[in-house]
């Protein structure tokens, strides 16, 4: 089949990659986010995606709306026959949906119908959820609620972060969704259309959603570390500055420290919550470059009483 994809992150060149290598499917031109401002001199910068293709020689459009006219007249004129998605960053107008003939083939990483939107990664990890999974389904209106092609599941180990977990879905997902293109064009992969009970929302995490309430179990506090790193980042405050926190571990037999309040010794940092403490691990200041909790207590000198959060 001819191809047109669209992505825009990190996380989705494996599939692009995966249906270069196909042999399968030509790959005519891949739709990605326009150019971003990035690093201190805020600078423009190309997607990830953008740069991928354009080393393997793919013409790569950046309209700044899907719904642009000049886009969707080079979409008609390349005439795809499919265009797989991953991670592209807009919805898609039905004027655009309308033009491959076979339609636009999300992978997303849940199984669907769970955790439909933007972080369904994040808010799989911060629900303690034990097993994912991506899903490839054919975009419709709706909020990732078209029919599915096919799904892969995927274990959350218990030190995942939201980085760890979307980096292997990201490679597993890539061969499902080879596998859908694959399908579609031989007629053997028909779509189903999604159950209605299970439906769950994963909206984009935000900063104040990534914020530590101490008061909750230390379990919570957890899952929210790990479901909130590399972004947006769990934080909370210590002497009225915002401490951004990387990587924590439970601690189930501390259950003496107060919410919030911090123990500091040689080598380990403890903060307690709403049930036993956890230990921090590595930490930012702001404005600094992360590193090890325990050397960043001793470089602030915590003393007796001193807790975080507010």
């Amino acid at each position: 089949m001819k191809l047109v994809f669209a992505g825009t992150p990190e996380v989705a060149v494996p599939a692009l990659d995966a249906l270069i290598a196909s042999g399968r499917h030509e790959v005519a031109a891949v739709v990605t986010r326009p150019d971003a401002p990035a690093g201190r001199g805020r600078r423009l910068v190309a997607s990830p995606v953008a740069e991928r293709a354009e080393e393997a020689g793919i013409e790569v459009l950046k309209p700044n709306r899907p719904r642009d006219e000049e886009f969707l007249a080079r979409l008609r004129e390349i005439g795809p026959d499919c265009c797989p998605v991953v991670a592209y960053g807009a919805l898609l107008p039905k004027v655009a949906l309308d033009v491959p003939t076979r339609g636009w083939v999300n992978l997303h990483f849940s199984l669907l119908p769970a955790w439909r939107g933007a972080a369904p990664v994040q808010h799989a990890i911060m629900a303690g959820d034990q097993i994912t999974g991506a899903s490839t389904f054919l975009i419709e209106e709706g909020l990732d609620s078209g029919p599915v092609f096919g799904t892969i599941t995927e274990e959350v180990r218990h030190t995942d972060t939201s980085g760890d977990l979307l980096t292997r879905l990201a490679f597993a997902g890539s061969g499902l969704l080879e596998a859908t293109m694959d399908g579609i064009e031989d007629g053997t992969l028909k779509a189903v259309p999604q159950p209605a009970d299970g439906i769950s929302l994963a909206p984009k995490i935000t900063v104040e959603d990534a914020q530590i309430d101490w008061a909750a179990p230390a379990m919570r506090v957890d899952r929210v570390v790990r479901g909130c790193t590399p972004a947006p980042g769990a934080w909370t405050v210590f002497r009225g500055e915002r401490l951004k926190l990387i990587a924590a571990a439970l601690v189930p037999d501390r259950t003496e420290l107060a919410p919030g309040a911090l123990e500091a010794g040689k080598n380990n940092v403890y903060v307690g919550t709403g049930s036993h403490a956890v230990e921090l691990l590595w930490v930012q200041p702001q404005g600094k470059k992360p590193m090890k909790a325990a050397d960043w207590a001793r470089g602030v000198r915590i003393t007796a009483g001193e807790r975080v959060g507010a």
